[in-house]
């Protein structure tokens, strides 16, 4: 993955519930955000496609605007 630029809005999303149990969709959202554990965390570019897989495993993830 490319490093941000410093003009390029960044979320920071952490993983605070299991997917085990969840759907493989809302799996493989997380998985694609980078996120692998629990109270992991990954520093990701604010774009229409990140923000759709935050949308989809929104009761599994904590994001700050970074």
């Amino acid at each position: 993955m490319p490093k941000p630029e410093a003009t390029t809005k960044t979320v920071k999303v952490t993983l605070i519930k299991s997917v085990s149990g969840q759907l493989k969709s809302h799996q493989a959202c997380v998985r694609g955000l980078g996120l692998r554990r629990i109270r992991d965390t990954a520093v990701v570019i604010d774009t229409p496609e990140n923000r759709g897989m935050m949308r989809a495993a929104n009761h599994l993830l904590k994001v700050d605007e970074a």
